[in-house]
């Protein structure tokens, strides 16, 4: 991630967190971000470098209208300072830096079928012991693992999946 985008998300943070607001900042933002994700052409316009920073601003205002007031002023500042296309980037540090606050963790666990919810809820208790955080966790299935959990905290892959194992002995075997 850019420093300028790590910087816009802290500004913006710190805004939401001294008005209160933080969850519902980052909810509008992470809003707009999907929107960006879902049209193409709304990203194509944003990113596009041949229009005027002032007409991304218009139109992000009036995308905005009607939600939170802080969200609303920074999407505007942030298209009139040439980064509107970098917003999804933003809203995922934000999410980041409101996770952090909020002394939560999300993590995505992937096995090679699917877990049963005593399952599940046995893995993230484990997690929240180990972290000291509350654990947000999405599931995924991978078949192609064959076993095993592949666990995702945000940049940190723990892989403990057969698949995982075998490869590292590949490896092992093949630098030896």
């Amino acid at each position: 991630m850019a420093v300028a985008q790590r910087m816009y998300a802290r500004a913006l943070f710190e805004a939401a967190q001294e008005a209160g607001r933080t969850d519902a900042v980052s909810a509008d933002l992470g809003a707009l971000a999907g929107a960006m994700d879902e049209v193409p052409e709304l990203r194509a316009f944003l990113r596009n470098p041949q229009i005027d920073p002032a007409g991304k601003s218009d139109v992000l205002g009036e995308l905005t209208a009607g939600g939170d007031e802080l969200v609303h002023n920074f999407v505007r500042l942030v298209a009139e300072k040439g980064r509107a296309g970098e917003l999804p980037e933003i809203s995922r540090e934000l999410d980041a830096l409101v996770a952090r606050a909020q002394n939560r963790l999300e993590v995505e666990l992937t096995t090679a079928h699917e877990l049963s919810d005593a399952e599940a809820s046995s893995i993230v208790a484990a997690i929240e012991k180990a972290s000291g955080r509350t654990v947000e966790a999405t599931r995924g299935v991978d078949p192609s693992l064959i076993g095993g959990i592949v666990l995702q905290i945000g940049s940190h892959r723990a892989d403990g999946s057969v698949r995982g194992r075998l490869e590292r002995l590949r490896h092992e075997l093949a630098t030896t």
